[in-house]
């Protein structure tokens, strides 16, 4: 599907109700009214390939007469001496209901993503070579996705691609990070592990870019690192390696953030997000090749093969990549039709929903200890994610008003 962009010059011709509070103000002596344009995703505005899904940023007088301004197509038909409005579609008539089916699909594929990928990891303990699966199933899916036009690839030039690189590279350092640390331990303890992201990304923002950080957001983060401090201690899969890594992936992906605000670009987030998977397939490959790949050709293939059956290796390898990709785009698509504070408590709990469920299909024993720090380490990411979202929105009002 080609990417549609609202267009920022929207006219008031274009709505017939419009046109009437118009005409009632050019009578009654009134000046025209203004209509401000609708933000881009930096401005408070909410796009999902390149359209805006949210809009209800329109002029204070509009909504103080109830009219918002949506999304449509100004059909004219001169024939009626009229102008016709497109029919609204099924996004725009039931929001709430398509918000949560993202919601509900996003959190489905975490979920058998983790849950697969482990099940790999117990019968094939190879986290780089796997990690590389995941980028070319998803780089396979974009090209073809591109070959048939939906969405339509964006061009990209040389400016694009520097500003891309930075963000591309710490994205392959945090994924296979984080693999290796899914297949060293637990799933549900490297999740917990990086319930510390937020800490890091604080931290990134007050010594690195000197943004100044508000007491009250450090302060959330004590039990952060309390809970997973006290889950650590007594985590019965416990290991240097699996903690280390989930570590890294933590520091890795709060570069990757630092470095997507310097890399804001006109294109949607589905073909930023292709263009990223392409670059960090390139970065990945060298390092399994070294890495595990004598291993992988001597005895890795064969005894995988040997476990499980080769229909079955190569099949758990397609779709963990299948859903590792999905995941990732339903999660983008998803954040950006929501608000910052519904966008909190989405990545809260949805790591809860991993946790969870990682602990009953596995069966993974788990002492008082680990379960308690775990959930104050939870609930400490949820309290920060509520204040900062809180934040953000206030300096959306602020900026906007």
């Amino acid at each position: 599907m080609e990417s549609r962009v609202l267009s920022r010059a929207t006219t008031l011709s274009s709505l017939p109700r419009l046109n009437k509070l118009h005409r009632e103000h050019l009578t009654n002596g009134a000046s025209i009214l203004s209509v401000k344009s609708i933000g881009s995703v930096s401005d408070g505005g909410n796009l999902v390939f390149g359209r805006q899904l949210r809009p209800e940023l329109c002029s204070p007088a509009l909504k103080k007469s109830g009219v918002l301004l949506r999304p449509c197509l100004a059909a004219a038909d001169d024939s009626a001496g009229g102008e016709k409005v497109a029919p609204v579609g099924f996004f725009s008539k039931y929001p709430a209901l398509t918000t949560g089916f993202f919601f509900f699909t996003w959190y489905f594929l975490n979920v058998i993503f983790n849950i697969l990928n482990k099940k790999i990891y117990n019968y094939f303990p190879y986290p780089y070579f796997v990690s590389v699966i995941h980028l070319l199933v998803g780089v396979v899916y974009c090209l073809v996705s591109w070959t048939v036009g939906l969405p339509k690839r964006a061009p990209i030039d040389g400016n694009q691609l520097k500003l891309l690189i930075p963000v591309a590279v710490c994205h392959a350092l945090g994924h296979v990070t984080s693999n290796v640390s899914f297949a060293a331990v637990a799933v549900s303890f490297t999740h917990t592990i990086k319930a510390l992201e937020p800490f890091f990304n604080a931290a990134a923002s007050q010594f690195i870019l000197g943004q100044s950080i508000p007491i009250t957001l450090w302060l959330s983060l004590a039990p952060v690192v309390l809970g997973v401090s006290l889950a650590s201690l007594t985590e019965l899969s416990f290991n240097w390696l699996g903690f280390i890594s989930a570590m890294i992936s933590n520091i890795s992906f709060t570069y990757r953030s630092i470095y997507s605000k310097k890399a804001m670009t006109d294109m949607d987030s589905t073909n930023v997000y292709a263009y990223i998977s392409i670059i960090a397939l390139i970065v990945c490959i060298p390092p399994a090749l070294i890495i595990e790949g004598p291993t992988l050709l001597k005895t890795g293939f064969a005894d995988a093969i040997a476990k499980v059956g080769l229909v079955k290796f190569v099949s758990d390898l397609f779709w963990v990549g299948m859903f590792y990709h999905l995941y990732n785009q339903v999660a983008t698509n998803t954040l950006e039709r929501v608000a910052p504070l519904t966008h909190a408590v989405g990545n809260v709990l949805k790591r809860v929903f991993v946790i969870g469920f990682s602990i009953i299909i596995f069966g993974n024993k788990i002492s008082t200890q680990t379960g308690i720090g775990t959930a104050i380490a939870i609930a400490g990411v949820a309290l920060y994610s509520f204040i900062k979202a809180k934040i953000e929105e206030e300096k959306r009002q602020a900026k906007a008003a």
